[in-house]
């Protein structure tokens, strides 16, 4: 097998992503858990001790507390997906190693992937005996993989990924206002561009990757994005009224109705069906508009201390009215280009479809 080969059998992209979802609505929930405890005056506390917190101190230190264990999620989800159930043991050990060692994010992923395969070729290549057999699952496997990867971990790559993600942290740190426009620019497009997919989720785990080493404002400006670019939608209807076109039918119309509302607490999805209808123009919208907002993220530093909240993160960051204004500008953008972008949908064609549905169900009727 040539190394192309060895890659598409081994399949770590797909490891990743599966991870990945099995690691956002931890940080959703994680998230607005922190975010509703920081936003109502809540800190989060090394330890909560009896009598001397409040409930919103609680929330805080909860979600602070799990967003902490991300590393240990990830290793666990990208072990798993490769081994199976056999790896979730070794990912979770080797995922806390990672956390000992201040590795991080990376130590995290990378752990999993070390585990992982320490755990799939374990059980490919080691043959026991058949009353033994039971055992592989449950003990052989889970320890084996578990004590290999962590002491590999620890003694071996953990200080060189420790070293490269110090060294990536201080290089984002000392970037120029010009260079900030661009990183923010392209988190900001390459975000959007696939609605929360696997563009979407790589781009998360990178930023991600980035606010476990203190970078916040990264996350910051695809959260915004995320935010703001179904709100920019809603603002479109508005914007094609005042140069009078009809850019959505009635059913879109009635979409908005939800899709905003999602969008306001990060809730992204909400806006596809719209885009669906429109493909090409509603990316080019949103990457525009993404862009934009990105760019003023990270130029002006709204710095979310929480991964996920949508408007709630704006409580809980150093300049929340830089947060403020990265999404204006991300929903005029987005509602501008796309008013302006956008075909005329007359009513005539909205009605016809209709009659036509009405003929399709009475056919349907008849038969």
């Amino acid at each position: 097998m040539n190394i192309k080969e060895i890659w598409k059998a081994a399949n770590p992209k797909g490891h990743l992503l599966t991870a990945i979802s099995f690691l956002i609505p931890i940080v959703c929930g994680a998230g607005f858990i922190i975010a509703i405890g920081m936003a109502l005056g809540g800190t989060a506390q090394n330890a909560l001790v009896p009598g001397n917190f409040d409930l919103w101190q609680a929330l805080a230190t909860m979600g602070g507390k799990a967003l902490g264990l991300l590393p240990v999620v990830i290793a666990c989800g990208i072990s798993g997906s490769i081994a199976g159930k056999p790896g979730i043991a070794p990912g979770f050990v080797v995922g806390l190693a990672a956390n000992s060692i201040s590795a991080g994010f990376i130590g995290g992923m990378i752990g999993g992937y070390l585990s992982g395969y320490i755990a799939l070729a374990i059980i490919k290549n080691v043959k026991v005996p058949s009353w033994a057999r039971g055992l592989m699952p449950t003990l052989i496997v889970p320890f084996f993989a578990s004590i290999s990867s962590g002491l590999i971990m620890i003694y071996i790559i953990g200080t060189p990924i420790g070293i490269f993600t110090d060294g990536l942290t201080s290089f984002l740190r000392s970037m120029s206002t010009s260079s900030n426009l661009i990183v923010g620019a392209i988190i900001g497009a390459l975000c959007i561009v696939d609605f929360g997919g696997p563009i979407n989720k790589t781009c998360f785990a990178f930023v991600l990757t980035l606010q476990a080493q203190g970078v916040n404002e990264p996350i910051t400006a695809l959260q915004l994005v995320n935010t703001a670019t179904p709100i920019g939608f809603g603002f479109a209807y508005f914007v094609g009224k005042l140069l009078r076109k009809n850019i959505y039918n009635d059913k879109e119309v009635e979409t908005l109705k939800s899709a905003v509302p999602m969008g306001i607490v990060n809730i992204v999805e909400g806006s596809i069906p719209i885009v669906m209808n429109d493909i090409i123009r509603g990316i080019a919208a949103a990457a525009i508009g993404g862009a934009a907002g990105g760019a003023v993220t990270m130029v002006y530093g709204a710095d979310a201390t929480v991964p996920f909240g949508g408007v709630l993160m704006l409580p809980t960051m150093s300049h929340p009215m830089a947060g403020i204004m990265a999404l204006l500008v991300n929903i005029f953008v987005t509602g501008v280009v796309y008013a302006v972008i956008k075909k005329n949908v007359s009513c005539e064609v909205i009605e016809d479809d209709e009659e036509e549905e009405d003929i399709n169900l009475d056919d349907i009727k008849i038969n």
